[in-house]
């Protein structure tokens, strides 16, 4: 018998593009104890300690969240690479959700929700999928809204523009799949989170209850549940799908 000791397998190393609110610190706690190294952007306070203290080994990244930026998607991707020497998986979300009327809307107006809603994404997975391509295997998941999925109404131009990222990943999906790495996207809408309730006005408790009352689920969304809807897209423990958007809405665009 050989007393040479097993090689222990190297952990899985996870890229997540902004970690100062929304579902970014959720899911770089659930990624960190399943057994995933990280690449966070600008952590929010005690973050980073939290993720060490669940045997995570983190790269901390800060001044990063303006993905629109192309710098920022490059030095968060370079930081992985340089600490870790690989990438087994990336996630991001960005956008601002601008409403009104279409004939209200202004091309600055288009030229705001497209920085944030498409070019952000392009940029990201430009960024990404290089080093996932050389090592034959990957996933990133780009987070976007389900108002990409349908016409909504007072939000005529996020809608068109979130449609266009989801649509970008499905093309970015098809060039991949041969190189044996997975894109996918995720749609959030309906979410108990402050940009949400500020941009819809769901503050107020009367319109939060006329808000929840067109969501079939009859309640909004937690980024915690979120965080747990984005891991099969991100652990490597489902590899076998990729190009497919999934609504985490509460069953509104389905």
């Amino acid at each position: 018998m050989s007393d040479t000791p097993t090689p222990t397998p190297a952990r899985r190393v996870a890229l997540v593009a902004n970690t100062s609110f929304y579902v970014g610190p959720p899911l770089a706690r659930l990624l960190a104890a399943a057994g995933h190294d990280l690449v966070v952007g600008d952590p929010e306070d005690g973050l980073v300690d939290q993720l060490e203290a669940a045997g995570a080994t983190v790269e901390a990244v800060t001044d990063v969240w303006d993905l629109a930026d192309p710098a920022s998607s490059r030095r968060l991707v370079d930081a992985g690479l340089e600490r870790f020497g690989r990438l087994d998986s990336a996630v991001m979300f960005s956008g601002r959700v601008v409403t009104g009327p279409f004939l209200d809307s202004s091309i600055d107006d288009l030229r705001e929700v497209v920085g944030g809603c498409l070019e952000s994404p392009f940029h990201f997975l430009q960024a990404t999928l290089p080093p996932m391509v050389r090592a034959g295997t990957g996933q990133v998941l780009v987070i976007t809204s389900a108002s990409g999925a349908r016409p909504t109404p007072g939000a005529p131009l996020y809608s068109a523009t979130r449609a266009g990222a989801n649509h970008l990943v499905r093309n970015a999906a098809g060039e991949m799949a041969r190189h044996g790495v997975q894109v996918n996207a995720l749609g959030t809408n309906f979410m108990d989170f402050p940009e949400f309730l500020r941009a819809s006005g769901a503050t107020d408790p009367e319109v939060r209850a006329k808000i929840e009352a067109h969501v079939p689920l009859k309640r909004l969304g937690t980024v915690d549940e979120c965080a747990a809807a984005c891991m099969p897209f991100l652990d490597g423990t489902s590899t076998f799908v990729t190009g497919q958007f999934l609504a985490f809405d509460g069953g509104w665009s389905s």
